[in-house]
């Protein structure tokens, strides 16, 4: 049976792969150039739990910011304001494991973008 490809998809902050897409799960790898983040966004119908491969972060969650790093990991619930920002020299990787029952990228309610993509 021919393996299924992962296509990537470029955006202007990075880019990420999906690495498996079934119906009670999602999950991406993430990439984050040097001093990109991703907008300021919200879902309604999935949570998600981000682990840090590599890099340095600044994570907004809710109304809370705090720096990650390489081995740890944060959960973002169902409806929860959040984004992430490079604030290292290097690419920032992280895997995202998305649940719920609906993962399209139209569940994205961008609030903030640096990119005019509200």
């Amino acid at each position: 049976m021919p393996e299924k490809s992962n296509p990537t998809d470029h955006r202007p902050w990075g880019f990420y792969r999906i690495h498996a897409d079934e119906d009670t799960y999602k999950i991406k790898k993430i990439v984050v150039y040097p001093g990109k983040r991703l907008s300021l966004q919200r879902h309604q119908q999935r949570s998600e739990h981000w682990h840090i491969l590599q890099g340095q972060a600044m994570m907004t969650l809710a109304d809370k910011s705090f720096s990650l790093s390489a081995g740890q990991s944060v959960d973002i619930p169902n409806g929860a304001l959040h984004r992430i920002e490079n604030t290292g020299s290097h690419d920032l990787v992280f895997i995202e494991v998305q649940t719920g029952e609906y993962f399209g990228e139209d569940d994205i309610e961008r609030v903030e973008d640096d990119f005019g993509r509200i």
